[in-house]
């Protein structure tokens, strides 16, 4: 079905993010805020399905030169150019007309959303590093139009974690490309993105160890804040931090070992990451609902003199 692949579902899962002010804001018991959050993740998947089409239009020929891209709609001809912008136009104007019909500044942030989108297609994707950054940016405002929905502050710690983790998995991405596409003396690399001539896997290994430490200690950060420790009534949510760093060590074993595509593919194949996110979430979950009943009933266990 070329036009469900065009549209790329798989791709939605970065969509998440959108809940991570209604998660973390303490507001997923709440029915109206999870109602907005729900169709904001539904304008932001239509959002991103028209960017994709614009970067699938924009990059035809260079993913002509991808063993893996090369099979796209645009790419192979399966969808006409015409057909492909035509469907990118009406899912970007429905996507901010819905974005707009649920609130006025999370339409703002959508809209920013598009010009960075267009801005990395269109340009920036072929400076190196900046075409990283955009990435992250990216997915820093998918989680700032969340909370300006829900009607919820974003700790700027969370933004940092966010932002370093997204360069970390958009760098570990670069250095599957680059490894994907070394073959012919870098030159099928350099075709196909620009940028990849120029990132060497000694300089991809260092920014992923630095922006995956970044990450690392800005969640501890965020965990121990007394802003944290004021909304959760505990801090027992740096004890989950040994299964962030598994899942960030299990990310970089399979880039490293060449069995990833993406952070993508990763979420939707690979188990055992699955199984680390899945425990994280759901400890995530009960230390923000129920972090300061989980303290005081530990704390009562403590002080019970022994039978």
């Amino acid at each position: 079905m070329p036009w469900l692949r065009l549209l790329r579902p798989g791709q939605w899962t970065k969509n998440l993010f959108v809940f991570a002010g209604l998660v973390f804001g303490r507001k997923l018991l709440d029915g109206p805020s999870v109602v907005a959050a729900l169709l904001g993740f539904a304008c932001f998947c239509v959002i991103s399905s028209g960017i994709y089409i614009l970067n699938d239009v924009h990059d035809r020929n260079e993913d002509r030169l991808h063993p893996g891209k090369r099979s796209r709609p645009v790419a192979s001809g399966a969808i006409a150019v015409p057909s492909a912008l035509l469907a990118a136009l009406v899912l970007l104007v429905a996507g901010l007309g819905g974005a707009a019909a649920l609130d006025t500044g999370f339409a703002l942030v959508a809209l920013c959303y598009v010009g960075l989108q267009a801005a990395y297609t269109f340009l920036l994707k072929h400076v190196t590093l900046v075409d990283v950054i955009m990435i992250g940016l990216g997915f820093v405002l998918r989680a700032v139009a969340g909370t300006v929905l829900v009607h919820v502050d974003l700790s700027h710690w969370l933004v940092l974690c966010t932002f370093t983790l997204c360069l970390f998995m958009g760098f570990s991405k670069r250095r599957c490309e680059l490894t994907d596409l070394a073959e012919n003396g870098g030159r099928d690399a350099a075709a196909h993105r620009r940028t990849l001539a120029e990132y060497t896997p000694e300089l991809l290994n260092h920014m992923t160890t630095l922006t995956a430490g970044i990450a690392v200690v800005s969640f501890m950060l965020y965990a121990t804040d007394k802003r944290t420790l004021d909304v959760f009534g505990t801090n027992y949510l740096v004890y989950t931090l040994p299964l962030v760093v598994y899942a960030i060590f299990r990310f970089a074993l399979l880039v490293e070992h060449g069995r990833v595509d993406g952070p993508t593919a990763v979420l939707l194949r690979d188990r055992p990451f699955q199984v680390a996110l899945l425990l994280w979430t759901v400890a995530a979950l009960v230390i923000v609902y129920k972090g300061r009943d989980l303290r005081e009933w530990l704390l009562a266990l403590a002080d019970r003199p022994p039978a």
